[in-house]
């Protein structure tokens, strides 16, 4: 008799919590499809191609290797500043996307109609090089909204572009040299990156948390300094990319890459409601492996 009243009682205090079960499981259903993490599988289903994870970031690229872009007579790789890219994270609602589209100038106009169409926001446009052939535009761009749809219209846009969209599969193509020392140069400088298709490509984060329209942005979206090298014949390399500054920073760094025979090349904002004010700063570097490293190194330095 004392077993069953004692199982009696253990029912009457379970069963409300078993009955509970499912709605505490809906409600988590629920806010995962609120606050989960994205749905990269549908990201990549719309774009047509996988990309990669980075944190809380999804990134996608596609090289503009239809087009030829010298700088004097470097032949500038698609890996040192030509590629078009996408990055997602995830907010409450769906996700926001941010990223920069490399364009000729008669594919400017038709890109912009298609995101604005859309509903995608133009951010920013202006050169990133000086003195190129052909010329090249960039585009910055920012979207809120579900993440597949957000993928959709911004293929949208791509496809006013003459950008492949399919890459060569593994073994088409040959591997690139590098064509100098990474690791050297990594170590000369002070920072650690990685080569890809021929570029040492690296990026170095800033202390703030950085902010658009209430959305934060990780450094993965665009928020570091970022640094790109190249061969370039005759025991040289070409290097160019983008410091991210505060206001006071701008003119330390500017004397600094000046003082190394480094251009400055274009100083602008890549956001509209960031947080904190960014400025955006482009640089070409042509010298050897050891001065063009000294350099940057020297633009970091004046940054901290």
């Amino acid at each position: 008799m004392k077993v069953t009243r004692i199982m009696m009682m253990v029912g009457f205090f379970v069963l409300p919590f078993a009955l509970m079960l499912p709605a505490l499981g809906a409600e988590k259903e629920a806010e995962k499809a609120t606050h989960g993490t994205l749905d990269t599988g549908a990201i990549e289903r719309e774009l047509g191609k996988a990309g990669e994870a980075k944190g809380e970031v999804y990134k996608l690229s596609w090289p503009r290797t239809d087009l030829s872009v010298t700088v004097g007579d470097v032949t500038v790789k698609p890996g040192l500043g030509l590629s078009n890219w996408i990055a997602f994270t995830s907010v409450s609602g769906g996700a926001a996307i941010y990223g920069d589209l490399v364009l000729t100038e008669n594919e400017v106009s038709p890109v912009i109609r298609e995101l604005e169409a859309r509903g995608i926001q133009i951010t920013a446009l202006h050169n990133h090089l000086i003195g190129e052939v052909s010329r090249v535009m960039f585009l910055h761009y920012w979207g809120q909204g579900d993440s597949a749809t957000l993928a959709r219209n911004f293929k949208a846009a791509l496809s006013k572009t003459k950008t492949p969209m399919t890459e060569a599969k593994k073994g088409e193509t040959p591997p690139e040299e590098v064509g100098f020392d990474p690791e050297q140069f990594q170590t000369q400088l002070g920072q650690k990156g990685s080569v890809k298709h021929g570029v040492l490509q690296l990026s170095v984060a800033r202390p703030e948390t950085i902010k658009e329209s209430e959305v934060e942005l990780p450094p993965s979206m665009g928020m570091g300094t970022s640094i790109n090298v190249q061969a370039a014949g005759a025991g040289q390399v070409a290097a160019t990319g983008d410091f991210v500054m505060t206001a006071d920073e701008v003119n330390r760094v500017v004397q600094a890459l000046e003082k190394h025979g480094i251009k400055v090349t274009a100083l602008h904002n890549h956001l509209l409601h960031g947080s904190p004010n960014l400025f955006f700063m482009h640089f070409w570097a042509h010298d050897t492996a050891e001065k063009v490293a000294q350099g940057l190194k020297a633009g970091l330095n004046a940054m901290k």
